[in-house]
């Protein structure tokens, strides 16, 4: 066995022991409401740290102003509670038009 197929194998039982984890301590770890206010928290922070680098970032330098303009319709759009297929068709045209407007 070769070290490629060792670290596939390796990533594949700590995925699995990652999920099993869960409904196994389930019940039996109670975590402090304190706890529970960071790790909600952190996981906010780190899903908007992954939007920002999405939509402001590609290849390694700046997006262009049509993509950050189309993650902020289509936000805002989500913020009013305007149904899914709205939301999308609303970012993808806001960044189309910029896009033709020369604004990449």
């Amino acid at each position: 066995m070769n070290a490629t197929v060792a670290m596939i194998l390796a990533l594949a039982v700590g995925t699995y022991a990652f999920r099993l984890v869960g409904p196994v301590l389930h019940g039996r770890v109670e975590l402090p409401d304190r706890m529970r206010e960071l790790l909600s928290a952190g996981a906010i922070v780190l899903l908007v740290a992954l939007l920002a680098t999405g939509a402001l970032t590609e290849g390694g330098g700046f997006a262009g102003w049509a993509r950050p303009a189309g993650v902020l319709t289509g936000a805002a759009l989500a913020w009013r509670r305007a149904p899914f297929v709205v939301v999308v068709l609303g970012a993808a045209a806001t960044t189309a038009v910029l896009r033709g407007l020369g604004l990449a």
